[in-house]
This record gives structure tokens, C-alpha cells and sequence, in this order.
């Protein structure tokens, strides 16, 4: 017998961290978008379900029907030992808590594991996502800004490993928001990027404050939402200033040009024809000889610093937005200590 259950009860298992829910659709499926902490398990191979899926449209629904317990019978072994694996109680998904599902729990009750099924599948998941991500944020914005190398994603880091709520955009984003952005990390799509985001609305939303980047609208490919946008631009900003020399370094350490130099000359190259070409064509030619110090303190100097001129400058006309250390452990204590008065 299968037994559904709600999304809402699904994901209020989940929590108890002691109930694991199990993505059976396709890895590509998986990988564009899942329920956060999902277990991967699935049905058909990628290759495996065009094939079936083109035999649905060409032949008819038998006939893919067909083709789809061929192959899954093929592979039942270990299906079923990837699930025997799993000692916590088990709630299966698919899109719309169709044949996907309803096949996996009804072979997992034959074996003698038990399992549930959400009603709807991710598709209701996903309707829940869009639902919060358009109802308001009630926590104030307490936003981390300034210019390039500031270390604002450091110091969001070490505040949510010290237990404070942080909203860690670039990381739901996978991208870091500049144009080297991309270097070294996966990027999310933005279905991936929403579902990250909407579980993090939820968690906070009893907080008084929350710590949050002062990100751009587009971070990466995906865009934030215009409701949570407009809410962090009326917040308070703090503007962190740092040394340019510190700046430098703290991008050095982050992005590790040394260690992919090829991958920079590329993300430049978007960029080459915004720059001054006798500053570009230096820029460039440190690149090429592994000069990054140098390189990156051009790009400061004659590209990234003048873009955020304007929108630093709008937020630090008051002393109390400014916090103007020589380190960014500094700037972190700073930030600390702003936070506590706040809740007391």
C-alpha cells in the first residue's frame, strides 16, 4: 500500500534530521533542482529516461510503460540495496508524485521497506517555494557592503559558523558576483537557487536581524528576488573599508589565480574593452607572467572600485554605516559587537 503524505508533513520530518527524503528522478533532474538535503536515488538514468520519454511521444503510453520496466527490473538489485542502506525512515518523491514514485514504494514494500511518497511531488515544492519567496521578510537586513576584497563573504562565513543567521547569497548562488565569479566554484540554476533561498527565509524568519551581502540584483545566472532586492536596498548597510594592499591579498587567497591563470585571461577578456587600453594591455600582460598581485590592483584601481563608487558612497554618508579597520578579523569583531547592542 502506498502511503502519501504532504509536502508539509514531508518536510517537518525532515527536520527531525532522523527522517530522510529520497529523490528518485533522473541526476540531471536531481541536479537542476531538488528538495535542499535530498538524497539522490534514481529510476532511470538521464539516457534512460529520453528513451523512454521519446517512446511515450512517438509510440504511446504502453509502449514507454513497457520499455520503463525493462529496464528498471534490470537494475532492481541495486535499487533495492541503495535503500537498505539508508537505516532512518524514508519519503520517496518524483515531479508530480506520479509513476516514478508510486513504483519505487510499492518495490521497496514488497522487500520490506517501508517508505512514504509526497503527494504532488517536487512540482508541489516548487509551488511552495515561488509562495515564500513572495510573502515578506520580516527579520531586518543588517547588510554587509563595500568594495571588492573587502572580505564580506569571510566575515558571513564566520559569522554563521559562530551560530549567527546569515543569508549567504553567492554561496546559494555559486557564483562569488564579480566577473571572476565563476572560477572554482559550480554554479545553480536558478530553481536551485530559489529552493536554497526560500529554506533560509523560512529558518529566519523569527530572527530579529539577519547578516546578508549587498549583492547585485543578477548574482552569477540567477537574480534575487525583487521583493527581497528592494527590502535589502532600504536597509542598513554597514560599509566595510579595508586597506587596498589587504584587499589584494584577500582576493589572492580567495580565488587562487596561480592555480588557474588560463581561466582568468578568459574572464578578462569580458571585461578588456571597459578599461583604459594602456591600463587593460598592463592588466593583461601581468596575467600572462603571473603577476596577479599587480594585476588585481589594477583592477581595483581602474575598474572595480569606480563601479561602486556610487552605490558605497549613497550608503556611507553617515559615520555609523562605516567600518574602516586594517584587517578583516577586525572588521568581523566589528560587525559582532554592532550586532549584540542591536539585540540587546
Amino acid at each position: 500500500m502506498v502511503r502519501d503524505i504532504t509536502l508539509t508533513d514531508a518536510l517537518d520530518l525532515q527536520k527531525t534530521k532522523a527522517h530522510i527524503l529520497v529523490d528518485v528522478r533522473s541526476p540531471k533532474e536531481f541536479e537542476e533542482a531538488t528538495i535542499p538535503g535530498s538524497l539522490n536515488i534514481p529510476i532511470f538514468t538521464d539516457e534512460e529516461r529520453a528513451e523512454v520519454g521519446t517512446l511515450y511521444k512517438q509510440v504511446g503510453k504502453q509502449a514507454a510503460m513497457d520499455r520503463g520496466l525493462m529496464i528498471f527490473s534490470r537494475k532492481l538489485p541495486s535499487f533495492i540495496k541503495a535503500f537498505q542502506q539508508i537505516e532512518s525512515p524514508i519519503t520517496v518523491f518524483c515531479w508530480r508524485g506520479g509513476m516514478r514514485s508510486k513504483t519505487a514504494v510499492t518495490v521497496l514494500e514488497l522487500m520490506g521497506i517501508r517508505a512514504n511518497r509526497i503527494i504532488g511531488g517536487i512540482h508541489t515544492y516548487r509551488q511552495w517555494v515561488i509562495k515564500r519567496l513572495g510573502e515578506p521578510f520580516t527579520p531586518q537586513l543588517l547588510v554587509l557592503n563595500g568594495y571588492t576584497g573587502s572580505g564580506k563573504t569571510k566575515i558571513l562565513h564566520k559569522l554563521r559558523e559562530d551560530g549567527y543567521p546569515v543569508i549567504d547569497l553567492e554561496g546559494m548562488a555559486g557564483h562569488r558576483g564579480s566577473i571572476f565569479g565563476q572560477i572554482g566554484v559550480k554554479p545553480n540554476n536558478q530553481k536551485r537557487f530559489e529552493m536554497l533561498l526560500a529554506e533560509k527565509l523560512v529558518e529566519y524568519a523569527d530572527q530579529p536581524y539577519v547578516f546578508i551581502e549587498g549583492e547585485s540584483k543578477r548574482i552569477g545566472q540567477v537574480h534575487m528576488p525583487p521583493e527581497l532586492y528592494e527590502k535589502k536596498e532600504q536597509s542598513s548597510q554597514w560599509i566595510i573599508q579595508l586597506p587596498t594592499a589587504v584587499r589584494v591579498e584577500e582576493i589572492l587567497s580567495e580565488y587562487e589565480p596561480d592555480k588557474n591563470p588560463s581561466k582568468f585571461l578568459e574572464a578578462f577578456e569580458l571585461i578588456r574593452k571597459r578599461i583604459h587600453q594602456p591600463i587593460a594591455m598592463q592588466i593583461q600582460n601581468d596575467l600572462e607572467n603571473g603577476r596577479f598581485a599587480e594585476a588585481v590592483e589594477q583592477l581595483l584601481t581602474y575598474y572595480y572600485d569606480p563601479q561602486y563608487e556610487h552605490s558605497v558612497a549613497r550608503f556611507a554618508k553617515s559615520g555609523e554605516h562605516v567600518i574602516q579597520v586594517d584587517t578583516v578579523q577586525e572588521a568581523y569583531e566589528e560587525c559582532l559587537e554592532r550586532y549584540k547592542e542591536l539585540a540587546k
